[in-house]
């Protein structure tokens, strides 16, 4: 199945720009269907990428003798932090050439380890998702928290065996390949342990109890996977007003639902119950993190939490918008008494409830509406940039 991809790349005649995301999110084939005149090379290919580690003037010298016809187009590099080196020779050619280039990879952090050229600013950042829903012809809600969104896994039947190869590629290729950690064997604990605290909040003493690490170790782990671009912290929302509330407690969500679901063996057969609840707020953020990127928007995505158990899932901005998540088809005011709390002291523009409702509903607290939106209502609104 084809997907209209919502990146835009429009790059001026010289920008270069590097594109970063995780593995089968489709980048390799964006590039090529937007930029189909372009040279590239890609670093996937063993023996390509081992041509280069060992003699890196090689790219300097082939460009070299390219004409203006291929230099009218960015030269694209796939994969290229499997060869930190050619940063250095891109850099020279930029500066010097009529080359530019798109540099496309799966993780920055080899190269900022190695202390790599990241090319001093001269390359604008993009980053590449899983799908969302408005890439997708007549969305599935149910496909997408039991699948996820990995473009050749979503429209599977059965995507165990697929998920099962995607987490085994990932420790073996990215992980394993790259030499990130010393210890694979443990590290598989650490996703083992994080899959059953995926969008809780992270406890690094009890997983490194679990895994036989200390907490030093599980917090590199998680930079890891933030910097491999498997997964994102949340951040509370921490301006006191009233309540005891937590203020330095992240929580920690995986980049893809159906990577989540499998890795704490976790199958969702209908859009009911806990587990169904979770993914289904998952998801959401996945949206919300896709929608601030692709639409370049600015704004904090935060959770908030009192001591007592108080919580709205989703802060938006500086408590402009709540967002509550409820896998509920006729949510009620029983349901909603962490946002009622949060509007009595915080006063957002937007209060959103995210549900299964069939259709619209208000309520009012505080003299604030809350909007009790059907997931697709909300969707819909979300990317035609009229929630945020």
């Amino acid at each position: 199945m084809l997907y209209e991809r919502l990146l835009k790349m429009d790059l001026p005649r010289s920008q270069s720009a590097f594109l970063w995301g995780a593995r089968q999110e489709g980048k390799s084939t964006f590039l090529r269907e937007h930029f189909p005149n372009s040279y590239m090379i890609d670093l996937l290919q063993t023996d390509v990428a081992l041509d280069y580690s060992k003699a890196p003037h090689l790219l300097r010298e082939q460009i070299l003798a390219f004409d203006d016809d291929v230099l009218a187009y960015p030269i694209i590099i796939d994969e290229v932090q499997k060869v930190p080196a050619l940063l250095d020779e891109i850099h020279w050619l930029i500066e010097n050439t009529k080359a530019y280039f798109i540099l496309c990879g799966s993780s920055a952090r080899k190269l900022k380890r190695g202390a790599a050229n990241l090319l001093g600013g001269r390359a604008w950042r993009f980053e590449f998702f899983p799908l969302v829903s408005a890439e997708i012809p007549q969305f599935d809600l149910l496909q997408a928290v039991k699948n996820g969104m990995l473009p050749k896994i979503y429209p599977q039947k059965n995507a165990r065996r697929s998920l099962r190869a995607y987490i085994t590629d990932y420790l073996k290729e990215e992980i394993q390949s790259e030499g990130l950690v010393q210890n694979l064997p443990v590290f598989a604990r650490f996703l083992d342990s994080l899959a059953f605290s995926n969008g809780q909040l992270t406890n690094y003493t009890n997983i490194a109890r679990d895994c036989g690490i200390d907490s030093k170790t599980v917090k590199a782990y998680y930079q890891i996977l933030v910097d491999t671009l498997i997964g994102y912290y949340v951040e509370p929302y921490s301006k006191k007003v009233g309540r005891n509330i937590l203020t330095s407690v992240p929580k920690f969500y995986l980049f893809d639902v159906g990577v989540a679901n499998f890795i704490a063996k976790r199958q969702i057969a209908e859009l009911k119950g806990e587990a169904a609840g979770a993914a289904f707020e998952h998801f959401i953020l996945l949206e919300l993190i896709a929608y601030r990127s692709l639409m370049e928007q600015d704004f904090n995505i935060r959770y908030w939490r009192t001591k007592t158990g108080l919580e709205v899932d989703f802060i938006l901005g500086e408590a402009q918008i709540a967002i509550e998540v409820k896998i509920s088809g006729n949510v009620d005011s029983r349901e909603l008494t962490g946002l009622s709390a949060f509007i009595e002291e915080h006063q957002p523009k937007r209060a959103i409830v995210v549900s299964l409702d069939k259709k619209p509903r208000r309520l009012m607290r505080h003299g604030i509406k809350i909007e009790i939106l059907p997931y697709q209502d909300f969707l819909t609104a979300l990317w035609a940039k009229k929630i945020i």
